[in-house]
């Protein structure tokens, strides 16, 4: 059995900002990383597509304020960086 990715292993590479700033990534990245286990059964980052990340801004989210997709598409902002891929995110 492997060990989940370490997000905040991960994404130390690309984070900046204040504290806060850098907790609240990170606690989104896990919570983006466990809705696309759960549902495709993916847990590394490394193995998402477009459509992980879509379906989890779009279907995950549908309930949530315009700020926290804001906040949300930062995050996943940041995790393409650093898997060195540029998707528009609209």
């Amino acid at each position: 059995m492997t060990r989940p990715l370490d997000m905040a292993l991960f994404l130390s590479g690309v984070l900046t900002g204040s504290k806060v700033t850098q907790q609240r990534h990170l606690r989104q990245a896990r919570i983006m990383q466990a809705a696309i286990q759960q549902r495709w059964q993916r847990d590394n980052p490394w193995t998402w597509r477009r459509k992980h990340i879509r379906w989890f801004l779009a279907h995950h989210l549908k309930d949530h304020s315009e700020a926290t997709l804001y906040y949300y598409r930062l995050t996943a902002q940041l995790i393409l960086k650093q898997l060195g891929k540029s998707w528009p995110m609209r």
